[in-house]
């Protein structure tokens, strides 16, 4: 409700107040000429956290994998001169719909058709990748679009809303009578409608007929929070689930009916094999884009399959398949009516029981197993993670980004308690994500964090090596090196036939010296002894770590990625699968 009060205030104290109505804790940026005024009030009247940065790119990560975490939207800021460099984090943001209020400061309006220094259209630069870009052009209306932007950005498909402030509205003063906030949209899902009822019925009955269905759960299930009922609908029904790779931890992947991650980028063969035998797919909260689905070509023919679809997000709804039933709904809200029908209406429904443990531990063993020789000098990604495994916290948190970082945990690593515990970027696969979404879930959970990274994406961020080091976190960073671009060297060696791709490698670098300069704790595993004593003493010390391991390139030995896969099997190459 509103404050009937009336105060007179100026820009940067308001914009401070309706943060604090909407329970912002943390706000990650870097400071700029634009931006003085606004910090000048906040040193003297806020105790709103401000997680200062190096790299306007690393805050816009953070916030965004921060945003993951909570549950809550993340605030960015920057100013003008640097506005342009938060893009990557903003981008992938919209594409994983994750809530992000972005406050970018601007030199006074119209001044950038004077040609003034760092002026450029903000508002049009961030439309097409924010939910809504909007400029403050008076102090007065600061409640009602900040109300606005929360609103926006938590409810329907959630993303990020951009919010352009000049620099003159900071000290531009207003009598203000709606100092309020919106409680609703302090977390999102901010509201939770379920879908069509006779729908629902329908997904029901097809799933009742189905001889081998299975759940396919994007990381919409993770946003909707929908992994307990997503438990209870599978146990009723006796339908396995698999996971996208950003949807891995929907359920735990240790349950007997959890398929672990299938797809293109982490899939292993066991688990793509059965979602493609699979007469019946429900897909909940997916986009079912190229890297889930192995570029469309996971589930075989579709016109012998049958498809339901349930997401948030109209646009998705049978986008890539068509569909028996579409479901426009919360994954959660939804999820819960299905189960409360399914158990008011067939009270004395008994499925054949389904254990996909055997399977999967025969699997991940004979991957666990394989001893494949590694080149000289190198060690095997597989070993790096299966140590992890065996000692991870419960409360830690894993980010990863493109590259071996990500492929070898996304499929073995075993997420045991459901939820955001393994963060990555494949919405858009940019490099210099991991480093920064970590330093985003430190401020955002309690627990130790390990980031896994690769050379080719650590050159992107190195200077934020100081922020982690001064925020005192218990961040891990696990640098797996080849001196390469390798995912781009493995698509053209496996792909298109080049013998030697133009443009992949770059010269070596002394990382763990870096490290050390920046007041890291550091190690280099060189042998597989060693593995899991260095994460274990890494993980327990309560400050920066960093770990350096040499791994060969995805030409080397191929990962789990099916397309490589099948390209390694014919010119006889070592792979993984």
């Amino acid at each position: 409700m509103s404050d009937s009060t009336t105060a007179t205030m100026n820009g940067a104290q308001i914009i401070l107040k309706m943060l604090e109505l909407h329970g912002v804790k943390h706000v990650f940026g870097l400071p700029g000429e634009t931006t003085i005024g606004w910090y000048k009030e906040w040193q003297e009247h806020s105790d709103i956290e401000y997680v200062l940065t190096r790299d306007e790119r690393t805050a816009s990560y953070a916030a965004e994998s921060y945003a993951k975490i909570t549950g809550r939207p993340c605030v960015l800021e920057a100013p003008s001169p640097g506005v342009t460099h938060c893009t990557p984090g903003i981008t992938e943001a919209y594409l994983s719909s994750v809530p992000v209020i972005y406050f970018s400061s601007d030199i006074p309006i119209n001044q950038d058709k004077k040609h003034g220094l760092t002026g450029v259209d903000q508002t049009a630069l961030y439309a097409s990748i924010c939910k809504e870009s909007f400029v403050l052009t008076n102090a007065k209306e600061i409640p009602f679009l900040m109300r606005r932007a929360f609103r926006v950005a938590t409810s329907g498909r959630p993303a990020p809303v951009h919010i352009r402030v000049p620099i003159n509205v900071f000290l531009e003063e207003a009598e203000i009578a709606d100092l309020y906030a919106e409680s609703d949209y302090q977390r999102y899902p901010a509201h939770r409608p379920v879908a069509d009822h006779g729908k629902i019925r329908q997904a029901i009955d097809a799933l009742l007929k189905a001889k081998k269905p299975v759940i396919v759960c994007g990381q919409g299930g993770l946003i909707s929070g929908a992994s307990q009922i997503l438990v209870e609908l599978a146990e009723l029904l006796q339908i396995p689930v698999g996971t996208t790779t950003p949807g891995k931890g929907t359920i735990p992947e240790n349950h007997p009916l959890a398929l672990r991650v299938i797809g293109g980028r982490g899939g292993m063969e066991y688990s793509n094999s059965y979602v493609h035998a699979a007469d019946t797919v429900f897909f909940v909260g997916s986009n079912t884009d190229s890297a889930a689905t192995d570029h469309w070509k996971l589930y075989g023919d579709p016109a012998v399959t049958t498809f339901l679809h349930l997401d948030i997000a109209e646009a998705h709804i049978g986008n890539n398949y068509p569909l028996k039933v579409g479901m426009v709904g919360d994954a959660r809200a939804t999820l819960e009516y299905m189960v409360e029908i399914i158990k008011a209406e067939h009270p004395d429904l008994t499925r054949d029981k389904v254990d996909l443990n055997p399977i999967k531990k025969s699997a991940l063993d004979k991957v666990f197993k394989s001893n494949i020789p590694m080149p000289d000098g190198t060690i095997s990604p597989v070993k790096l993670t299966q140590a992890l495994d065996k000692i991870l916290p419960p409360d830690a948190i894993v980010t990863s980004e493109p590259g071996v970082s990500a492929i070898y945990p996304s499929a073995l690593l075993t997420i045991k308690e459901p939820g955001r515990r393994y963060i990555t970027n494949y919405s858009m696969g940019a490099l210099g994500y991991s480093v920064p979404a970590g330093l985003g879930a430190s401020y955002a959970s309690d627990g130790p964090v390990i980031s896994f990274t690769g050379d080719g994406s650590f050159g992107f961020v190195i200077g934020d090596m100081e922020t982690i080091r001064r925020s005192g976190k218990n961040v891990t960073i696990i640098l797996t090196r080849n001196d390469t671009f390798g995912w781009i060297r493995g698509e053209a060696i496996l792909l298109d036939d080049v013998d030697e791709p133009w443009s992949t490698d770059f010269g070596a670098v002394d990382y763990v010296k870096v490290a050390e300069a920046f007041g890291f704790s550091t190690a280099r595993i060189t042998s597989e002894d060693d593995i899991e004593t260095v994460l274990s003493q890494a993980i327990n010390h309560q400050g920066a770590s960093f770990i350096e391991m040499m791994v060969p390139s995805q030409d080397k030995i191929v990962p789990f990625v099916p397309s490589w896969v099948r390209a390694a099997k014919a010119k006889n190459l070592p792979y993984f699968e």
